[in-house]
């Protein structure tokens, strides 16, 4: 029997290409494959997107809103899309964006945007790397002409600079439109590199990416200095409101956020929220965005007020979140519909999406707290999140 996985060479993206891998599955595969095989879109609107393609991966997909947005570029109410497979998840969200709503909506700001590519050069001493340093810095403009010589959405915005050793690593910051940009970040830097090498002959080493952008990896580097976008969402809550919708006390779920605070400072996070990473996850996987890059943009920083009249103020930023309306997999048909159902497909939109994002967030961070603190979350999810006997 042939271990090769098979492939047309002529066109690898049709459906008879991907039944006949669907059947080398099936002879090797304890189930029935029924599902994998189904789905509504022609395997060639995969093309870019991933290999070998075989079928699709069905994630359950819920609806939470109306959110109602104060944003810069997102105004108004939105129907959020959640593809998940974790019960309570959309009913959650669902809470906590009734009250805000309520409230009057989340506010949210866009801080900032920039994406990065870290790469790092090596000398024979550190006083030549030293000296490279002050060569950057004199040749910034030249660095930049090169750099955006290779994409017509990429602009370089500077170029930071952190020694050791022998080693300078520069981490190169562009903005990159509607696109996540990594690829983008990737060929640009490449091309300043190229030329920098050609430049300056002391050179011994180099290396495109030396694991200082920290991809796909959340960091402090990037909770300081952005990566992605940097939002803030934030909301004022009358306390009757809180007692209201969330059964519980303002002061409660205050004393309730400073132990939380300590617990985080004791484990060593970087994320003193409770879920970000939820509300991601779902929007991500289903509006076409890289689901790996949740791994930076889940960090968050959770601040809270009790305020003297009693009113609760919760805000969360978020540093890192990287998305895009334009590229990658948001083309894709249903990831397509998702952004169409947030009016946030296509080029101008990248902060539209990342405002109602944010704002999901914080909705989730509020029901999710003020859970714990009702003691209703254990039995949320006996009502909502068992699917078995």
């Amino acid at each position: 029997m042939s271990t090769k996985i098979p492939r047309n060479e002529d066109d690898d993206y049709t459906r008879d290409a991907a039944d006949a891998r669907l059947e080398f599955l099936r002879e090797r595969s304890e189930g029935e494959l029924r599902h994998l095989g189904s789905y509504s879109f022609e395997p060639s609107e995969t093309i870019g997107n991933v290999e070998h393609f075989t079928g699709a991966a069905q994630v359950p997909l819920g609806i939470a809103g109306p959110l109602q947005v104060n944003g810069e570029h997102a105004e108004g109410d939105f129907y959020v899309p959640m593809a998940t497979a974790e019960g309570t998840l959309v009913a959650s969200y669902n809470r906590g964006m009734k009250l805000t709503r309520e409230a009057g909506g989340v506010t949210v700001t866009v801080i900032d945007d920039a994406m990065q590519r870290a790469p790092a050069f090596g000398f024979d001493s550190a006083r030549e790397a030293r000296d490279f340093s002050a060569w950057v810095e004199e040749n910034t403009e030249a660095i930049r002409e090169h750099a955006e010589a290779s994409t017509t959405i990429g602009k370089l915005r500077n170029v930071e600079q952190y020694t050791a050793s022998r080693f300078v690593y520069l981490r190169f910051n562009y903005t990159s439109g509607d696109a996540a940009g990594q690829n983008m970040t990737g060929k640009a830097t490449a091309a300043a590199c190229e030329w920098i090498r050609q430049s300056y002959e002391p050179v011994r080493y180099f290396q495109l990416e030396a694991n200082f952008a920290t991809d796909k990896k959340a960091s402090q580097v990037n909770t300081l200095h952005t990566r992605g976008k940097r939002v803030v969402a934030e909301v004022t809550l009358p306390s009757e409101m809180v007692e209201r919708h969330l059964n519980t006390r303002p002061e409660l779920i205050y004393r309730a956020r400073q132990v939380s605070n300590l617990g985080g400072l004791m484990s060593g996070v970087i994320n003193n929220g409770s879920h970000s990473a939820n509300a991601l996850a779902a929007m991500f996987i289903a509006t076409g965005q890289d689901a790996a890059n949740i791994a930076e943009s889940s960090t968050a920083m959770v601040y809270a007020e009790l305020l003297p009249d009693g009113d609760y103020y919760h805000s969360i930023t978020i540093p890192s979140m990287i998305v895009a309306t334009y590229g990658g997999g948001t083309g894709l048909p249903t990831q397509r519909e998702c952004l169409d159902l947030l009016g946030c497909y296509g080029k101008g939109r990248v902060r539209k999406l990342a405002e109602i994002m944010a704002a999901t967030v914080l909705c989730g961070e509020l029901s999710l707290g003020a859970a714990v603190v009702a003691e209703e979350w254990v039995d949320a999810h006996d009502r909502l999140g068992r699917n078995r006997p």
